[in-house]
């Protein structure tokens, strides 16, 4: 038999498609996700052991009340960087959601970032709130050591 058989056909498309998917993923991965900003690559180790230099991670969009206590975020420091911490607490003060966010092996939490540091509500205000690291089941959904891809030699 001269010709291909359909199982490597059928193995061929699916690696097409998978090729197109990737290159595609920054138009289509927002819509599922409901966030500008879908992926982040972990650089770091204040989220050891959970989270490792390299790790990729995909963010999904909550509104401001449906951000609770053990959620990772990510959200832009007071420099412009990004940080991937826990968050600790939430609570709203003048029609704004504020979290306290701390990285799981770091000794301090991020008060150092924080928009409101008075009374008993303080934290970083949702709009600096890039997204929510997406979660299955309970279980922090990353792929290993992906993102050191990204990383600039």
């Amino acid at each position: 038999m001269t010709g291909r058989s359909r199982t490597e056909v059928a193995g061929y498309a699916l690696t097409i498609l998978l090729i197109i998917l990737v290159l595609t993923m920054n138009y289509w991965l927002p819509m599922f996700t409901g966030t500008k900003t879908s992926i982040a690559v972990v650089r770091g180790y204040s989220m050891y052991p959970l989270l490792r230099t390299g790790d990729m991670v995909f963010l999904v969009h909550r509104s401001p009340e449906n951000i609770k206590p053990g959620d990772i975020v990510v959200y832009r420091s007071k420099t412009g960087n990004y940080i991937i911490h826990r968050v600790i607490s939430s609570c709203k003060y003048g029609g704004t959601y504020y979290y306290r966010v701390w990285g799981d092996n770091n000794g301090i939490e991020d008060e150092y970032q924080y928009d409101r540091m008075w009374g008993s509500c303080i934290g970083i205000s949702y709009n600096r709130i890039l997204g929510v690291v997406a979660t299955v089941h309970g279980t922090v959904f990353k792929i290993p050591y992906l993102g050191l891809l990204s990383f600039r030699r």
